[in-house]
């Protein structure tokens, strides 16, 4: 895994520097072509999965570490080539313990000697070395081809071994104990599912259970499987393994059906013959058929034509991991995590016999220790078996709850992580390395997606596809990751698109786990009191406690010369000089700075615009009036995400009109400055900007509308403008023909915005969220301004953004509304409206309209209306929202 990121990460530098408009260095052209060729055969080899047939899993690492050195070593070389060339030799003597680093490297696999004298040290590190770095790739090219060519005969000599011993390893597997799994906590889950068994429909129903590994989905199927052992004619249940064989199902399922089958006359058969015989023996029965731990829907397709549709009231039920596969039925079940009640009640039931309780004072501190397993069953069983065999005293007790989460990563030989580890294995490659990054970020954290898929992009993980942007292709990765349950949903927005997810505590385990046995990242473990061996050559570091300047991990830190990311919290004792390849710097910790001055990590804008090899940077600022935006930032050839949080504002230089290559730029408290005067057409253009936020006194001139063709995303605000809205030319909003976010916020000090700026309000059709806050708006203008834009989904309407006692929506307006939020537009008493004026309307929330009379009833009758909620609303409002309800 860490291997094919390499391998995509030094892909993107080289495609970045042949599109790059201005690039700091050029490439020799053959090297290039070489390095690309090399890149394209290994990116394919590993992306189809290379036969280990005779491979030891030992050689496979060594194999994999070898081209995702080789691809580190040539990122390295090119990047500090552009860095000195950026710099201009002003830092060379800070280069050299990189330089020195580099020729250890390269002396590992290309001979190249670290002993060279310093006069000749910089020739080696600037373009010679690269060569060696082509050659390597060459070899381990030249190895990948001889694996391929000796696995064939390998493989075809595994296969027939294996056919042979089929029907052995079906006879095996095909007896299923009758004996019922606890499934405390399970039990509204378990009558739904026998409802589905027992229901009246006379048509085959597919019932698929979905949930994350562990979390019950076997033990729920095989106690609803036991309980109707007489309802049904013929039983089967077959266990899918990740590689199928569907020879091996067929065979299961007829010796489940008939125990008394000549095993040695259904191995002579063929698939097709076994595949008939199945078929003829469910015909005209009532059966029941258990797939469990189905990975694929092109397992289900290959053996589905082989139940028949009898009209017997047949069912199948199948177990899995993956959402897709449970698309197959309709009739699916989906498996959450216990709740505290349920998590204590069943770590009671593994702990002690059916009639004993649990010792009155054990109950507090046993009740903790069920939370500290995250609701997750399977940690619940593993835990519980171990206080089952140990002593039942408070201080022992107490230790487990302080220790929970590695003696359930080390109870049974790993027993939760060997199964989920099975998801993991499972995932395409190009999902593996956006995965194990979940685990650098501090564990119960709600993380926010948006910055997620900037984070992914800037490292380098997502694999270009034609007419996609990468961050649509990163939150396609997160939606598979969410459908394969090793990512979970914490909250969404208002569009419906994820906003927050999570990961599970072991899950997370299974990623520091998979990480540190890669050496793809290193995350700060609390209260770790030695530096882990080799953290000088990691390449991404998360910290998530606070340290002193005295803490050893920061000191070491200084001296990791090859690192690329830095994530969490720094405190005050991290000098960021010596990073001088760092890519990522996440200092932000995602909260707004709106605490006491002091209590937030800050740093110096002068000081890390000097890390010119930044793609991503999320900051607070040290927030001083007199510490200005440095125009140095041109220099961060590279930057991709700009988010700079500060306490006071301040104008951004023009050389930010420079940085072609920014798309996402978010400033809390600073102004955009106009593009330098004079400037051609296609001058100073920022045309991979998707996202500008919190940016205050936009100017929205020619000059800058045409200078962010493809703009997607805009927060902009005003206040207390003495010169009004007219000068800032709002009217050309409407020419941002891609823009499909708006926030417009206009400050409280405006006690009203003159009228004549309502006229220059033009917004483009291509809008599908608006939030409006402060604008005073009359709910006229809402005809005229907002309601006919087609593709509006969202229209947040906050505080007194509108101003008046009535609101009449017309015919024909809001035709794609999915979400209405009026909040704080405190005069609004009447809402005349009819369903037919909001057609799709599917979340309405109100919030402090305390004057609303009413919820007009017609609401109650859009057919597509899921929800309606109300805070802090009139009485009026509330009741006419419970007569909605009543009525529906």
């Amino acid at each position: 895994m860490a291997a094919y990121a390499a391998l995509l990460s030094l892909r993107h530098i080289i495609e970045q520097l042949q599109h790059h408009p201005s690039p700091p260095i050029s490439l020799d052209q053959n090297q290039v072509q070489s390095l690309t060729d090399n890149l394209n055969f290994l990116q394919e080899f590993l992306e189809q999965g290379y036969p280990c047939v005779g491979i030891s899993k030992e050689a496979i690492d060594v194999f994999e570490s070898r081209i995702a050195e080789a691809a580190h070593a040539a990122e390295d070389i090119i990047e500090t080539r552009i860095v000195d060339q950026i710099l201009g030799g002003s830092k060379k003597t800070k280069s050299t313990r990189m330089q020195d680093h580099l020729l250890r490297i390269l002396s590992t696999f290309c001979g190249a000697g670290s002993s060279r004298s310093p006069s000749t040290r910089q020739n080696v590190v600037a373009g010679l070395d690269l060569d060696k770095v082509i050659q390597d790739m060459g070899l381990i090219k030249k190895d990948v081809m001889e694996i391929k060519d000796n696995n064939i005969g390998i493989i075809e000599d595994h296969l027939h071994k294996n056919s042979s011993t089929l029907a052995g390893a079906a006879s095996s597997r095909s007896h299923l104990t009758t004996r019922r799994d606890a499934v405390v906590g399970l039990d509204e889950l378990l009558i739904e599912v026998m409802d589905k068994l027992t229901g009246q429909q006379s048509n085959l129903r597919i019932i698929p259970i979905v949930g994350m590994g562990g979390i019950g989905k076997t033990s729920l199927a095989r106690n609803a499987y036991v309980k109707f052992m007489k309802h049904f004619d013929i039983r089967a249940w077959v266990t899918i393994s990740q590689n199928y064989n569907v020879r091996e199902i067929l065979l299961e399922i007829l010796l489940c059906i008939n125990k008394a089958e000549s095993l040695e006359s259904l191995s002579a058969k063929s698939e097709g013959e076994l595949g008939e015989r199945v078929h003829k023996t469910l015909w005209g029965r009532r059966y029941l058929i258990v797939l469990d731990d189905i990975w694929s829907a092109e397992a289900w397709d290959k053996v589905n034509l082989f139940f028949p549709e009898n009209g017997q009231r047949s069912r199948i039920m199948i177990t899995t991991r993956l959402l897709d596969v449970a698309s197959i039925g309709s009739h699916g079940v989906v498996m959450d995590f216990l709740n505290e009640d349920k998590s204590w009640d069943l770590l009671c039931r593994s702990v002690f016999e059916e009639e004993e309780d649990c010792p009155p004072e054990l109950e507090e501190i046993g009740k903790k220790i069920a939370t500290n397993c995250k609701g997750l069953p399977l940690s619940l069983v593993v835990i519980g078996g171990h206080l089952a065999k140990s002593k039942r005293t408070r201080e022992h007790w107490e230790y487990i709850s302080e220790n929970t989460k590695n003696i359930v990563n080390s109870e049974d030989d790993e027993r939760c992580l060997k199964v989920l580890q099975l998801s993991y294995n499972h995932l395409p490659i190009h999902l593996k390395p956006c995965f194990l990054y979940m685990g650098v970020f501090p564990e119960d954290k709600k993380i926010r997606v948006s910055c997620l898929v900037k984070l992914w992009v800037s490292e380098g993980f997502v694999k270009p596809i034609k007419g996609k942007s990468l961050e649509v292709v990163s939150r396609e990765y997160l939606q598979e990751l969410c459908d394969r349950n090793l990512i979970l949903v914490h909250k969404r927005g208002s569009s419906g698109k994820i906003k927050y997810c999570k990961i599970h505590d072991l899950l997370r385990e299974l990623c520091l786990r998979e990480a540190q046995r890669e050496k793809f990242f290193y995350v700060t473990r609390p209260h770790e009191l030695t530096i882990p061996q080799g953290i000088n050559t990691q390449r991404r570091i998360g910290i998530h406690q606070s340290m002193s300047e005295k803490d050893p991990i920061l000191r070491t830190l200084q001296y990791v010369p090859l690192v690329r990311s830095l994530i969490g919290k720094f405190g005050k004792g991290l000098p960021l000089l010596d990073f001088r390849l760092l890519r990522v710097l996440k200092a932000d910790d995602d909260k707004p700075l709106f605490h006491k001055i002091g209590t937030r990590n800050k740093y110096s804008l002068e000081v890390v615009f000097r890390l010119i090899n930044l793609r991503f940077i999320a900051i607070q600022s040290d927030g001083l009036k007199n510490s200005g935006f440095p125009s140095s930032v041109n220099l961060l050839w590279n930057l991709q995400t700009l988010i700079v949080n500060r306490t006071f504002g301040g104008v951004a230089p023009c050389e930010i009109w420079n940085m072609t290559q920014l798309k996402h730029v978010h400033f809390l408290h600073f102004e955009l400055p106009d593009p330098p005067i004079g400037a051609k057409d296609d001058e100073f253009v920022l045309g991979n900007l998707q996202t500008l936020s919190r940016i205050r006194k936009f100017k929205c001139g020619e000059e800058v509308v045409k200078r962010i063709p493809n703009i997607n995303k805009l927060q902009i605000s005003y206040s207390n403008e003495p010169q009004g809205l007219l000068s800032y030319c709002l009217d050309n909003l409407g020419h941002l023909h891609k823009l499909e976010s708006l926030r417009f916020t206009i400050g409280t000090l405006f006690k009203q915005p003159p009228n004549d700026w309502v006229q220059n309000f033009i917004l483009p059709n291509s809008l599908k969220k608006l939030t409006l806050m402060g604008t005073k708006l009359k709910w006229e203008d809402m005809k005229t301004k907002i309601g006919w834009l087609p593709n509006l989904e969202v229209l947040k309407l906050r505080y007194k953004s509108f101003v008046g006692t009535e609101w009449e929506t017309a015919e024909g307006q809001f035709c794609n509304l999915r979400y209405l939020l009026i909040s704080s537009c405190s005069d609004l008493e009447w809402w005349t409206t009819d369903s037919n004026h909001f057609p799709r309307l599917e979340h309405l929330h109100l919030e402090d309209l305390d004057k609303l009379k009413e919820i007009p009833s017609c609401i109650g009758e859009i057919s597509t209306l899921q929800s309606i909620q109300l805070l802090s609303c009139s009485d009026e409002a509330v009741i006419s929202a419970e007569q909605i309800l009543k009525e529906q």
